[in-house]
């Protein structure tokens, strides 16, 4: 995982140009709109924040995984520390 500071998610889902859950660019109204399911916690992100591509991602009972070619993976767990 590639956190370079305790604060900050990594690249594939952290602060980027693109919204994780559909792709589209922030700073419009349609770049900031969240599905409901991914505001109730059921969608993992699909779209990497630092690039906007479709990322590999693996749904698991416990939680899920995603990676981006260019940025690296990150897994739900993972993210646990910023809840």
């Amino acid at each position: 995982m590639m956190v370079t500071d305790s604060t900050q998610l990594p690249p594939p889902v952290g602060a980027g140009v693109y919204n994780v859950y559909t792709g589209i660019e922030l700073g419009g109204a349609a770049g900031t709109a969240v599905p409901t399911a991914a505001q109730l916690g059921l969608e993992p992100p699909r779209f990497c924040a630092a690039c906007g591509r479709k990322m590999i991602v693996q749904v698991r009972p416990d939680g899920w995984w995603a990676k981006c070619s260019r940025h690296g993976s990150v897994d739900s767990t993972d993210l646990d520390l910023y809840r």
